[in-house]
């Protein structure tokens, strides 16, 4: 047996409980560059632990949707932001907490020109490009100790738009 999950848009306000949108939506908060270059600043919470900031490239191979959900991860010592290099959608999976493992999920679409900051500790699914390529920035906590947990399901999710 399998659940079925459907994906809802990416918004900030749905999302907040589990990171932040990183968008250009709104009018800049000033304009640098002789006035020639929009600053949207200070768009994401990064919070790590022991550690420093660190900014990876992830290549991600495309996905497609119905996907199959069946495993979820956190980072307990740092928040992660994935900055999408190319204007491609991609599926965000996250879940709350409940008793140290995910609870139900939910999916989000995310649109051309939408990137996420994930808090620390939340879990959530793996990377999925829906349209390739899928290459990230990725700016995360670099340092030593575990920051990374996995929880398997024993009846998968099947995530469709």
């Amino acid at each position: 047996m399998t659940h079925i999950l459907h994906t809802a848009p990416l918004t900030a306000t749905a999302f907040a409980p589990y990171g932040d949108v990183l968008a250009a939506e709104d009018a800049p908060d000033k304009l640098i560059n002789q006035g020639l270059c929009g600053r949207h600043h200070d768009l994401a919470k990064l919070d790590f632990g022991d550690g420093r900031a660190g900014i990876s490239l992830f290549d991600a191979q495309e996905r497609a949707l119905p996907f199959t959900l069946d495993m979820m991860e956190r980072h307990p010592e740092g928040s992660q932001a994935f900055v999408p290099m190319q204007r491609n959608p991609f599926l965000v999976v996250v879940a709350p907490d409940q008793n140290g493992a995910p609870g139900t999920p939910l999916a989000f679409l995310a649109q051309p020109g939408q990137g996420v900051n994930l808090h620390r500790n939340v879990w959530h699914g793996v990377l999925c490009p829906l349209n390739g390529p899928g290459l990230f920035a990725v700016i995360d906590r670099i340092g030593d100790g575990t920051n990374l947990e996995e929880h398997w399901f024993e009846t998968p999710w099947i995530i469709e738009r």
